[in-house]
């Protein structure tokens, strides 16, 4: 979908590189920038013992850098940033999460990339977005999304001691989606009037963007919520014979009579009690004690049988392990392999996205300035000028 379109992304962590990933996925020849001693911090964290791995795969960084090439460039350098001015000039989208201040004191502002590219979309990925008085502080998701955006707060039962957790990345992965599509919005425009634009995604936005119904209710009330009452967000369901939880879910009242068919119930169908939602609502006791009574009557495995033909809307609360053997999951290539280099085979989250209704296949991550000299021949280096720059330590 993106052939032909250069990215120069100078971003570290999760939230902007999963961005850049899902641009070179979709076709896009991303140039990631990457110190040369150190590389993307985010190749570390497999050392630290945080993350997951597959011999010496490391399976976070994989998931979110691959597809693209790695040049070495030590951008503190004058000769450095030379480098980097050449990938601008043939570049279509600069993207990073540098904070503003880095960004002007290493000659990479917007100013300074449009003097090389006029039409460059210029791509920032921010924490607390790009006006207010801490625009500039530095982030994290579980900072920026999950805490500050209310996440924690809104997800974390009344009866919880403390706040629930989030996981690894839960907000850069949504954020970093977010940017790719305001990208896309962005080459759209390029491609119909040759005009570059400035693109800002923050974590927090992407955070209020994301539990909207919750923030909506409260920018109606006329007086802020007592802070020492929190929402109860515990998730009703039935339990089964076996212990499991399963959910059933009626927005659409034509569901409901198929459902109860399926569990043998249509007794409650014609039931006056419950004939309708407004009896059921006012009768819910009831109701609920009549489900119980049922759903614990055979295991999960025997409800999911019963339950499959209808087609209503019902699910089990899984695990990740569950989800991993999910027949959903493996009928729809969402878990697609993937072959290292060195011949281990894993498997990476695919994109939630298919074109023609093909599955798309991941490629793999590069290795710190793995493509350094292919990249710099394409944009007129000469062997001799590359060798130059590895004797100065522009580049690695």
């Amino acid at each position: 979908m993106f052939a032909g379109v250069r990215v120069v992304e100078l971003a570290q962590w999760v939230f902007v590189p999963a961005a850049g990933m899902v641009l070179a996925e979709l076709g896009a020849d991303v140039v990631k920038i990457e110190n040369p001693a150190t590389g993307d911090p985010y190749r570390g964290l497999m050392t630290q013992g945080i993350g997951a791995h597959v011999g010496d795969v490391n399976l976070n960084w994989e998931q979110n850098n691959r597809g693209k090439r790695s040049v070495a460039v030590d951008v503190r350098s004058e000769r450095g940033r030379e480098v980097v001015y050449k990938l601008i000039e043939r570049a279509d989208v600069f993207l990073t999460n540098f904070r503003p201040e880095a960004l002007e004191r290493l000659g990479f502002d917007v100013e300074a990339l449009r003097a090389h590219n006029p039409s460059l979309i210029y791509a920032r990925g921010h924490g607390f977005g790009v006006r207010g008085p801490e625009a500039d502080t530095a982030a994290y998701d579980s900072t920026a999304y999950w805490c500050r955006g209310g996440m924690a707060h809104t997800l974390t039962p009344s009866d919880y001691d403390g706040e629930v957790a989030s996981r690894g990345a839960i907000g850069d992965k949504p954020a970093g989606m977010n940017l790719a599509f305001a990208i896309a919005a962005a080459l759209y425009r390029k491609a119909t009037t040759g005009e570059g634009t400035v693109v800002d995604t923050s974590l927090l936005g992407s955070a209020v963007w994301t539990i909207s119904s919750d923030i909506l209710s409260a920018a109606t009330r006329e007086a802020p919520a007592d802070p020492a009452v929190k929402p109860n967000r515990r998730l009703g369901g039935y339990r089964t014979k076996d212990g499991r939880l399963l959910v059933l879910q009626f927005l659409n009242a034509a569901h409901w009579p198929g459902i109860m068919k399926a569990i043998g119930r249509e007794d409650l169908v014609v039931d006056e009690r419950f004939a309708t939602r407004e009896a059921r609502m006012a009768n819910n006791d009831a109701y609920e004690a009549e489900l119980q009574a049922t759903f614990a009557e055979k295991t999960l495995e025997e409800w999911s049988e019963l339950l499959r033909p209808s087609l209503g809307p019902w699910a089990p609360v899984q695990s990740a392990d569950e989800v991993v053997r999910d027949p959903q999951v493996v009928a729809n290539h969402y878990l697609p392999e993937v072959t290292s280099p060195s011949g281990v085979t894993y498997r990476l989250a695919a994109i939630p996205a298919e074109f023609n209704e093909t599955p798309i296949t991941p490629g793999r991550a590069p290795g710190t300035g793995e493509h350094t000299e292919d990249v710099l021949q394409e944009v007129g280096y000469s062997w001799d000028e590359i060798i130059q720059l590895k004797l100065d330590n522009a580049v690695g």
